[in-house]
Formats: C-alpha cells, sequence, structure tokens
C-alpha cells in the first residue's frame, strides 16, 4: 500500500542556517623599486601606520642545488631572497639567514618562517612572514599562496611582494592559491566561529587581470564548496534550483527548473526512479551562458552534474559510516553550476550549459529497488542490479536529454561516481573516460594548468557484455557474483549508451571531490574539483607557466 506522503518541513525558498564567509579585496600596487627600502612610508613594503597593515610578506626560493645529498647533521641550504626580501628584513633587522637555517627553513613551496618586529619599532607591521615558492611553478605558487592564507587568518590587510616580477599566470597561481587555501566551511550554530581568511591582500606588482582571474574562479571554487559542505537537511534538490536561479540572476543566465510533475511528464525515469523513496522531490536544472554577440555557430559545450543531495545507499543501504560524506555526493552538480556562472563573468567565448540532475536517495515505501526495470528519457530500459548505484540512473536521463534536446558539440559529465575510481587514483586525480580524443587531451592539459588533475583509463569496449540483461536493454551495474572488478570502466560504458554518438568526456570525482584535511589549496570537507578543470578546459587550458 502507498503511504500518504507528509509535507515537507524544508520550504524551498527557506532561508540556510549556515553562514557562508566572504572572498577578502584583493588590490594590486605598484612594482617595487630597487630601493625600496629607503622609500617613504605609505609605499611597497614600507606602509604607513595608518594603512593598517597588520603583515607585510615576502618570498624565498631554494638555493640552487648542490652537488650531493646534504647529510642530516648539516646545516640547512640558505634560501635565496625575492623581491624586497632583504630590505624587509633590514628594517626588521632580522638575520633572517641564521634564523632560517636554525629553523631549517629552505624555501620549499609554502615554508613559512615569521619574524616579529623589535620592541622600539611600534611603525613596522606585527608580522614579517617569508614564504617559500620553491621553483615558482604554478603548483609551487599555490602552496605558497595557500600557506601565506593560513598563517594570517584573522589580519585586517595583508601586504606581500611574492608575486613581484612574475608573469601573470604564475601571479594568478599564487593569488588562487591564497584565496582558496583561506577557505572556511560554512558554519551553524553560537560558538564563535575560527578566524576568517585575512580580509585584504595588498600584492606589489601584481597585473590586474590576473587578479581579477583569480577572484572569479577563487569565487566559483568557493561557491561549490558551500553548496557541497552543507548539509542535506538543508541542501535539497528544490534548495539547490533556488540556488541555480539566484545565481543565474547575478550573471545573466537562463535557468529553467524542472519540477517533479515535468519531469514525470517528460519520461525521465532515471530521476523519478532514485527521487522515489525521499519527502523532497527531484529536480532538473538547465542553466545556460551565450557569449555577447555570439553566432549561432558558437560552440556549445554542455556540462552535466551528478546531483545526490544526500545518498543512503537506498533499499541496498549504506554502512554508517560510508554516509558520513554522502552530503557532498552532489559535488559534480555543485562544480558545473559554480562553472557556467563563472564562464559568464570572464565572458568565455564558448556557449556553456549546466545540467544538474537533482535527487535525493533516500529509502521510503516507494523506494526503487534492485530487480525493477526503469525507462530512462531516450527509452533505453535498465535493470536496476543496486539502488546504491543511482548516481548513473540520474546521469542517464540528464545525458540522453542533453544529446538529444540542447546540440551539443561536447558534452562533458562530472560524477563523484564510483569507489573504484577512488581506488585505483586516490584522491589527487580523477578519472577521465571518453570518446573522442581531442576532447581528452585537452582535458588533460588543462588538468595540468590548472591543478585540478585527471588521469584517463581505457573505455574496454570488450567489457560492455558484463552489463547484458535478460529482462531489459541493460544492466546498470556487473552482476556481484560476476566479481568483474573494473568499476569506473563499467560505469563510464553504462553512460556512454546514453550520449547519442555526441563527442562526450566522463570525469570520475569521486577521489578529489573531498578530502579529509587541509593539504595545499585545498580544505577540509568539499574540494570544488572540477571547477578549475573545466574553466581551464573552456578558456583554452594555457600550459603551465604561460
Amino acid at each position: 500500500m502507498q503511504l500518504p506522503s507528509k509535507p515537507s518541513s524544508k520550504a524551498a525558498g527557506a532561508a540556510s542556517p549556515f553562514l557562508t564567509a566572504s572572498l577578502p579585496e584583493v588590490t594590486a600596487l605598484a612594482t617595487l623599486g630597487s630601493a625600496d627600502g629607503t622609500k617613504e612610508p605609505g609605499s611597497g613594503l614600507h606602509p604607513a601606520a595608518g594603512e593598517g597593515v597588520d603583515v607585510l610578506a615576502v618570498a624565498m626560493a631554494p638555493a640552487p642545488a648542490a652537488g650531493s645529498g646534504q647529510d642530516e647533521d648539516e646545516e640547512a641550504p640558505v634560501p635565496q631572497p625575492r623581491p624586497g626580501a632583504v630590505e624587509a628584513a633590514v628594517r626588521y633587522g632580522a638575520d633572517v639567514a641564521v634564523r632560517a637555517r636554525n629553523a631549517r627553513v629552505t624555501g620549499k613551496p609554502g615554508e613559512i618562517l615569521v619574524i616579529e618586529p623589535p620592541r622600539d619599532a611600534p611603525e613596522l607591521p606585527g608580522k614579517l612572514i617569508y614564504v617559500g615558492v620553491g621553483d615558482e611553478s604554478p603548483a609551487a605558487l599555490r602552496r605558497a599562496g595557500a600557506s601565506l592564507a593560513r598563517a594570517t587568518m584573522g589580519a585586517v590587510r595583508v601586504r606581500a611582494a611574492a608575486v613581484d616580477g612574475l608573469q601573470p599566470a604564475a601571479q594568478e597561481a599564487f593569488i588562487e592559491g591564497f584565496l582558496l587555501g583561506g577557505y572556511r566551511v560554512p558554519r551553524a550554530g553560537v560558538t564563535p566561529a575560527p578566524a576568517p581568511i585575512a580580509a585584504h591582500l595588498e600584492l606589489t606588482g601584481a597585473d590586474t587581470a590576473a587578479v581579477s582571474r583569480a577572484l572569479i574562479t577563487a569565487q566559483a571554487v568557493w561557491t561549490a564548496r558551500d553548496l557541497t559542505n552543507i548539509p542535506a537537511e538543508t541542501a535539497t534538490p528544490a534548495w539547490l534550483a533556488d540556488q541555480a536561479r539566484t545565481l543565474g540572476e547575478r550573471n545573466g543566465l537562463s535557468v529553467r527548473v524542472r519540477t517533479e510533475n515535468e519531469l514525470r511528464a517528460e519520461g525521465f525515469g532515471g530521476l523519478l526512479a532514485v527521487g522515489s523513496g525521499s519527502e523532497h522531490p527531484p529536480r532538473l536544472v538547465e542553466a545556460s551562458y551565450l557569449p555577447e554577440g555570439a553566432s549561432a555557430n558558437v560552440e556549445h559545450v554542455v556540462l552535466v552534474g551528478k546531483g545526490i543531495t544526500f545518498d543512503s545507499g537506498g533499499i541496498s543501504l549504506k554502512p554508517r559510516d560510508a554516509m558520513m560524506t554522502m552530503k557532498t555526493d552532489m559535488a559534480g552538480a555543485a562544480a558545473v553550476l559554480a562553472v557556467v556562472a563563472a564562464a559568464a563573468e570572464l565572458k568565455l567565448p564558448v556557449k556553456v550549459t549546466a545540467v544538474l540532475a537533482l535527487a535525493e536517495n533516500a529509502i521510503g515505501a516507494a523506494s526503487y529497488r534492485p530487480a525493477d526495470v526503469v525507462r530512462t528519457y531516450n527509452g533505453t530500459t535498465v535493470e536496476v542490479g543496486n539502488t546504491d548505484a543511482e548516481g548513473r540512473m540520474v546521469l542517464a536521463d540528464a545525458l540522453a536529454y542533453a544529446a538529444a534536446e540542447l546540440a551539443p558539440d561536447v558534452l562533458i559529465d562530472v560524477a563523484t561516481l564510483t569507489g573504484a575510481a577512488a581506488v585505483g587514483l586516490g584522491n589527487n586525480h580523477a578519472a577521465l573516460f571518453g570518446d573522442d580524443p581531442e576532447v581528452l587531451t585537452r582535458l588533460e592539459a588543462a588538468g595540468a594548468a590548472s591543478g585540478d588533475a585527471v588521469w584517463q583509463l581505457p573505455l574496454v569496449s570488450d567489457y560492455a557484455s558484463i552489463l547484458d540483461s535478460d529482462i531489459a536493454d541493460v544492466a546498470h551495474i556487473a552482476p556481484v557474483k560476476a566479481k568483474f572488478g573494473a568499476g569506473a570502466i563499467v560505469a563510464a560504458l553504462f553512460l556512454q549508451r546514453f550520449t547519442a554518438g555526441v563527442p562526450w568526456a566522463h570525469i570520475d570525482i569521486a577521489g578529489p571531490a573531498r578530502i579529509g584535511k587541509d593539504s595545499r589549496e585545498l580544505t577540509k570537507g568539499a574540494t570544488g574539483y572540477g571547477v578549475r578543470l573545466l574553466l581551464s578546459y573552456l578558456a583554452g587550458q594555457p600550459k603551465p607557466g604561460a
């Protein structure tokens, strides 16, 4: 007997109890002069007292490599100063070489050395920080920026010379690292929140375009992290659809939201099946950006995101511990929504549409079951093998719809899809699959440039037969008794059936979508993985150091 549905206590438009942080203001200052240490107060690394600078920061790099390895008892090589570092040390009366040697600081990316001002110099900012920039590659600079952000949490104004003299792409990496490393998760409650990222970052010699790009990219990553970190009691399919509307209004996007009745009328059987056990009905969100003045033949990239707002596993129930991170099972949808909004801000010369397949995989009287047969958007029938393989069900509908109705030139899906991808590649790389070599090559280059790394795995066509079904067009998982393995590949082969021959790539982010502790520019919890990757891809993925 079908139980009557109860009214949801979470109204779609209800305000979130979670407070989110704001990005700091980032200001470009004039390049340091050759004698900066003797300039009048109010310039460069010699701020006037009224400017309110809490922290000065300069860069240091490793000394040139010696011939042999260093013995543990040998003195650590002294790091090499970058612009402004020597003059700052003089003003603070510090022998930085001795301090660095005693602390065994060598200038590796992310190393921090803090110098306090002399007692008789109250006019100096309260801290002088030397931050290691390593080889000044984008990866090293992101790590350096993130370390500086964490070392200055709660500061009002940080003035740094760390990007002075660097190329714009390198500057962008440092700024991006600072902004991402200082992210704080949304909080609810009455206890004091941890100190936030510094309110202002001032950078001598910064390129204004690099600052702007870094701010837009970081805001997009923060948006994806915020949406993913907020618990599922708030972040329901309807609530996320409302966030898409808000972002759409703010960035000039065209947004359409399909409700449960519309999904039923149009045949989105996969989404409806997965969401059938929840009091929060599914949604399909479509958000599009079209460049101003674009011609009819402008390239159209459609990004499809898995948006399972909470994954209990359904009737195929997960163990308790495995559920604790399942509020983040909508990380793919959060990423593609943030990307389309950022594409509009960056005014990228490509049409971008994000399709968010949103559902909660809960347990209820109407839940879909193992051995059910579900008819998806394009008419393909799917035999359900495990209700905890729900992501591929909602993606089947979304991909089929995008391929049939949106006329994409390229179709890319992003999903926390399989534990197999995380087991195989860990937390630093997403698994990349696809059927178009050019798209895959561009995504690999974008991963190398952006810091969102991918690793291509093969689509082994011979494996497809493991999904044969006696009762439907296809099974959605390999039979358990087959002990087949290759779970990430099998899932990708299933998704490929719904792409209608459109050039397609599948990015399985089950590993890098979340992290257990701060690392590099990533912060504990949701990482916003995929945002930088896709923005780099859409922008033409400049090579590292360009």
